[in-house]
């Protein structure tokens, strides 16, 4: 009885780490996209051209070692045993591989083996699939750049409505609704009122937006035990960051990834499980 449900994990896990090295190209390339794409609009507000550069999108141009510039072959590109394989360097040059990329991999094929174990091969566990992908790539990209890209946050936010109108999340859709309105509106409002007080912005929009969505994807009673979480993980790795000088320069730590830590954890245990979690 076993043997389909893991033979379909194993093929949606097999999935998902081809996903996980797609997903690493994204993380990297998009915010370099974004920032071309708003030197041109500055250009062009300004009257002027904007500068060419070398072509950058999603697939071009082919991956290669930063360092040396070597092209990577397909055999050098399997998920985690090319990586493996070479030991963690480049091929031509020996420079170190950084181990999120088969970090990355790994999490993207654990995602959807759960995916497809807990919901089988159906259109809520692609849902839901999609769902921890987009989270897990804002979280990286905000991490490194305090970016949560457009390109990713709105069709998240409709993409859990929609699956909220078809009942492939656990949620209606009113609730839905309410969730997405209700996770923006209130860090909003927290945002107004903290640079009232001080002058000074504590979060970006970004964060409005991925509230936002995963107040779609959970419906607005499961905000509180998000916001609850993240705040307390966000605040324990800040401390944890200041106290070891591991602070980026202006000493801030990004909110979107704590948010997206907690809507994975609510999306494997429950929003109820989080209060536990915390202790309240």
């Amino acid at each position: 009885m076993l043997v389909s449900p893991l033979f379909d994990a194993g093929l949606a896990g097999v999935f998902g780490l081809l996903l996980g090295s797609f997903f690493n190209v994204v993380i990297h390339r998009l915010p370099l996209m974004l920032e071309r794409q708003w030197a041109a609009e500055c250009a062009e507000l300004q009257g002027k051209e904007a500068e060419p550069g070398p072509v950058l999108t999603l697939n071009k141009p082919r991956s290669r070692c930063p360092k040396c510039g070597h092209l990577i072959r397909w055999y050098e590109n399997v998920p985690v045993f090319s990586y493996l394989a070479l030991r963690g360097k480049c091929s031509a040059c020996a420079a170190p591989i950084g181990l999120r990329y088969p970090a990355v991999e790994l999490a993207t094929g654990a995602l959807f083996f759960y995916c497809a174990w807990r919901w089988g091969i159906t259109p809520p566990a692609a849902a839901w699939a999609g769902f921890g992908s987009a989270v897990l790539v804002l979280a990286l990209i905000d991490w490194d750049t305090t970016l949560l890209p457009d390109d990713i946050t709105l069709p998240l936010v409709w993409a859990g409505l929609i699956a909220a109108a078809l009942r492939w999340s656990d949620v209606t859709l009113p609730q839905a609704l309410w969730g997405a309105v209700a996770g923006y509106v209130s860090l909003w409002l927290v945002y107004k009122g903290f640079k009232l007080l001080t002058g000074k912005e504590g979060m970006g929009y970004g964060d409005f937006k991925l509230f936002a969505a995963l107040g779609a994807w959970f419906g607005w009673q499961a905000l509180v035990p998000i916001i609850l979480m993240a705040s307390v993980i966000g605040a324990i790795v800040g401390i944890a960051m200041k106290l070891s000088t591991g602070l980026r320069e202006g000493g801030y730590v990004p909110f979107g990834p704590f948010l997206a830590g907690a809507g994975l954890t609510a999306m494997v245990f429950g929003p109820a499980a989080i209060l536990e979690t915390i202790g309240l």
